[in-house]
């Protein structure tokens, strides 16, 4: 915890009490339960925020599945490479058939139109650009 020791806790603690002194102790004290107390309501009131917006609880969630050190990109792209895409295709139906119908209903791209400079003609300079 924040890289402190038990003796360095102990010496803080210590340290702490004579600076407060033991008139405000008590005031301190209960300072410091009400903050511990308010921060574990903080905490319970997080959970059922996400709870009642996600729709899962905490506790049920399998973090490891997010673990990003377990995702190898080698492995991933075996997969995706080894990946079977092919639809099956029924027994009895005709396979030119349905490869001629799906390329009757691709939409056709509109042609190109290149417009050229005329000989001679200088090409358009944007001064701001560089």
């Amino acid at each position: 915890m924040f890289g402190i020791n038990g003796p360095e806790f102990i010496i803080l603690l210590l340290i702490g009490v004579l600076v407060i002194g033991p008139s405000r102790l008590p005031e301190y004290t209960q300072k410091l339960a009400n903050l511990v107390k308010e921060v574990r309501r903080m905490a319970s009131g997080a959970r059922e925020q996400i709870k009642e917006e996600v729709g899962i609880d905490i506790d049920e969630v399998d973090w490891k599945k997010y673990d990003p050190r377990q995702y190898d990109p080698r492995r991933i792209i075996k997969d995706a490479l080894l990946e079977d895409d092919t639809k099956p295709v029924s027994p009895g139906a005709p396979v030119a058939a349905a490869t001629a119908s799906a390329a009757d209903t691709k939409p056709k791209a509109p042609a190109r139109i290149i417009e050229r400079l005329a000989d001679g003609e200088a090409a358009p300079f944007d001064t701001e650009a560089t």
